[in-house]
């Protein structure tokens, strides 16, 4: 890493839900993967069911744009988008902000819909890793228990691509837990509440995340 990391949003979290001590250094490792992940040219893919894929489609959300900070662009990509005649490179350069590539597989209804009729439903997230995803890449999977097959079958070709995943899920973490590579299994097993704090530490990466690759 090219500097060190700001975990003020981190001890943050701590401080509001103690319960998450223990995820500490988990919370930690995930930043540093990603970081490290984004340094190589990586990107980020992200999958879901229910309400774990609103939650994919969230986290993407905070990457893509500003989260906390208003990330302005640097002179290279202000001068860049100026060369464009006025007013059209004047208003690309004053109002578009600095992203993090990250994509939600859950958002692909084309694709979706024809691989589940025509293929496996199971498969939905695993094709499109395998697709997607490159060694450098991350792969987050939220699953409330773990056990989703197709969240599985997505930590299976994601490790098979070589790729880093990291794993959100409830107390036992499932199935997951022997697959993944980083862990964030919170102190819940009922949906709704694994996905409570499911919320909070998503929202801590994504700060820690952008506090490193973004000033004021």
């Amino acid at each position: 890493m090219k500097k060190s990391l700001n975990w003020g949003m981190l001890d943050e979290l701590v401080s509001r839900f103690p319960e998450l001590k223990y995820l500490e250094s988990s919370i930690k490792t995930a930043a540093e993967v990603i970081i490290e992940s984004y340094e190589k040219g990586g990107k980020l893919l992200v999958c879901g069911n229910g309400g774990s894929a609103a939650d994919s489609e969230h986290i993407v959300g905070e990457l893509l744009k500003g989260f906390m900070k208003k990330r302005p662009l640097n002179v290279e990509t202000i001068n860049k988008l100026k060369k464009f005649d006025f007013p059209w490179g004047n208003i690309l350069a004053e109002k578009l902000q600095g992203g993090l590539p990250a994509i939600s597989l859950t958002t692909h209804t084309a694709f979706l819909t024809a691989f589940m009729n025509d293929a496996d439903p199971d498969l939905v997230f695993a094709q499109q890793v395998l697709a997607l995803g490159k060694k450098e890449d991350i792969l987050i999977a939220l699953t409330t228990s773990g056990n989703s097959k197709n969240i599985l079958y997505a930590l299976y070709t994601a490790k098979a691509l070589e790729m880093t995943s990291i794993c959100f899920t409830g107390e036992s973490g499932g199935k997951a837990k022997e697959i993944c590579d980083v862990l964030l299994n919170v102190p819940a097993n009922v949906t709704h509440k694994v996905q409570e704090y499911h919320l909070p530490i998503y929202h801590a990466l994504c700060g820690i995340i952008e506090e490193y690759f973004f000033e004021e």
